[in-house]
């Protein structure tokens, strides 16, 4: 039997609300391992365009990349709202799927979505903003929260290119246990509150977790660093 190298094994990468795939792509280039990052469907089209899109949409639009993308066996990892969309995806590919990395991601109970996560006063205020206002931040809470530790350039970029997302990416239930792999937490220090991030890692129950002094996007602010982070996953299952 053929033994299983590095190369061998590639990664998969899913990003959060708003943004597009190339936002790994400093990540990407210096791991040297197949990549494929991932785009969430209809990012170019207007508002509109997307607005009737469910969850499972989503998911379908990823796995047809996927399986256009093939790279048998891959790691997948996920940033924020991309960790509810990773565990159906990751249920879609069970006999490939070689770990799964969360970076700073919402992991939901099996049934759960992504508002399920949050505190219950934040619960019932989201849901309640996203039915009259819809899925894009102003400009401040982009820059406040998602640019935290970016530079003003990196700032004005996402804050630009902000794309809003279907209301019901956030609010359908995924209904996907917990994939049987390797497993890893990145809990970031400078961004979500580190008792919801324990939420999270209680829920994804990983067999580590790394913490990264970064905002909410360390692929931007720390990409060497992510990047060491996960080379070495990848080398201790390979």
């Amino acid at each position: 039997m053929k033994k299983n190298t590095n190369e061998e094994i590639g990664f998969v990468f899913i990003h959060g609300a708003g943004l597009e795939g190339r936002i790994w792509s400093n990540v990407a280039e210096g791991l040297g391992q197949p990549s494929l990052l991932l785009d969430f469907p209809l990012r170019k089209g207007p508002v509109d365009s997307r607005s009737d899109l469910a969850l499972e949409d989503y998911v379908s639009h990823m796995e047809h990349q996927v399986n256009q993308w093939g790279i048998q066996r891959f790691v997948i990892v996920a940033h924020s709202l991309g960790g509810v969309l990773a565990l159906k995806l990751a249920s879609k590919f069970s006999d490939r799927l070689a770990g799964f990395v969360a970076v700073g991601a919402a992991i939901p109970k099996n049934g759960g979505s992504f508002v399920s996560v949050l505190p219950f006063p934040k619960r019932m205020l989201m849901t309640a903003i996203l039915r009259k206002w819809g899925t894009k931040p102003p400009e401040s809470a982009i820059r406040a929260g998602l640019c935290n530790d970016l530079s003003e350039e990196q700032t004005t970029g996402l804050v630009q290119g902000f794309v809003p997302e279907a209301v019901r990416v956030y609010t359908d239930r995924a209904h996907a246990d917990v994939p049987a792999v390797p497993k890893l937490y990145v809990k970031l220090t400078k961004e979500f509150p580190s008792s919801l991030q324990n939420k999270m890692i209680s829920h994804l129950s990983p067999h580590s977790v790394e913490q990264l002094e970064s905002g909410h996007l360390p692929m931007l602010s720390k990409p060497g660093d992510l990047q060491r982070i996960l080379q070495s996953f990848l080398d201790r299952i390979a």
